[in-house]
C-alpha cells in the first residue's frame, strides 16, 4: 500500500462484543476470518467503481479506512460512506454486529523497511487517534451498529452538504437529540423519514436489556420478604 501524508477521513471500525468472543477460540477465528474477508472484498471491489480510493488497515478485531485522493471532502465522505455501509451490511448477514467512528483531520500512513520476521507500518495523526478515542469513549460509548462521525474539525462543506441532503448517501447521516458532538450514519437504512422509528425501535431494544435483567433479578430474589424487610 503506498504512503500516505495529509488531511482526510479515518474511520475506526470495532467488532462489538470481541472480547467476549475470544472466550470461545474457533467461533472468535471464524469471525475474523470473515471481518478481514469481507473488508478486503469490499476494499478492492469499489476500486473499478467511480469512487475516490480508500485504503484499508484490518488487524485484530478492527479496521481502518481512510480516503487517499486529492478531490472534494464530500466526494471522499461519500466513498468512504459507501464502503462502510457495504462492510456493515455483510457481516450483519453473518450475525456480526460492528461499531464504527469517523473523525477528520491530519493523518499518516508509512511502509517502513521490513526485516525477516518483522513487519513495520506506521500509522498517526490527529484523526486517526480522534477516531480511536471515540470509539473507546467512556463518557459516551458507543452502541452496536452505530456509525457516529466526530463533528470536531469536520469541514464545512461537509456540515452544509449533510443539512441540504446533497446526495442519496448524505441523506442518511443525522443528528440524535443529547448528543451534540457527532452526527449519525443510518447505513441501515434506504430513506430518511425511517429514522425515528429506526430509533424509538434501538432503544427500546437497548431498554429491554435493563428490563430482561431486572426481571431475572426479581425472579430469584424474594421481593416480598425484601419489601416486607424494608418496611
Amino acid at each position: 500500500m503506498e504512503d500516505f501524508n495529509g488531511d482526510t477521513f479515518v474511520a475506526f471500525i470495532d467488532i462489538s462484543g470481541f472480547k467476549e468472543l475470544m472466550r470461545k477460540r474457533q467461533k472468535a477465528e471464524d469471525i475474523l476470518d470473515k471481518f478481514y474477508t469481507t473488508g478486503y472484498d469490499v476494499v478492492d471491489q469499489q476500486q473499478n467503481e467511480n469512487y475516490p480510493k480508500v485504503d484499508g488497515i484490518f488487524i485484530s478485531d478492527c479496521g481502518i479506512l481512510f480516503v487517499r485522493q486529492t478531490i472534494s471532502e464530500e466526494k471522499k465522505f461519500e466513498a468512504l460512506l459507501k464502503i462502510i455501509k457495504e462492510i456493515n451490511r455483510k457481516m450483519l448477514v453473518e450475525d456480526v454486529v460492528l461499531t464504527t467512528s469517523i473523525a477528520y483531520g491530519y493523518f499518516c500512513y508509512e511502509d517502513r523497511i521490513e526485516f525477516q520476521r518483522i513487519k513495520k507500518n506506521l500509522i498517526y495523526g490527529a484523526a486517526y487517534v480522534t477516531a480511536y478515542l471515540d470509539s473507546d469513549d467512556g463518557n459516551s460509548k458507543i452502541q452496536p451498529g452505530q456509525c457516529r462521525i466526530v463533528k470536531r474539525n469536520l469541514p464545512n462543506e461537509i456540515k452544509t452538504a449533510i443539512g441540504n441532503h446533497n446526495s442519496c448517501i448524505l441523506k442518511m447521516v443525522g443528528i440524535l437529540q443529547k448528543d451534540n458532538e457527532h452526527y449519525y450514519y443510518y447505513w441501515m437504512l434506504e430513506d430518511p423519514s425511517e429514522i425515528e422509528e429506526f430509533e424509538r425501535k434501538y432503544y427500546d431494544a437497548c431498554n429491554s436489556k435493563y428490563l430482561a435483567i431486572l426481571n431475572t433479578l426479581k425472579g430469584n430474589a424474594d421481593t416480598r420478604r425484601m419489601a416486607s424487610n424494608n418496611s
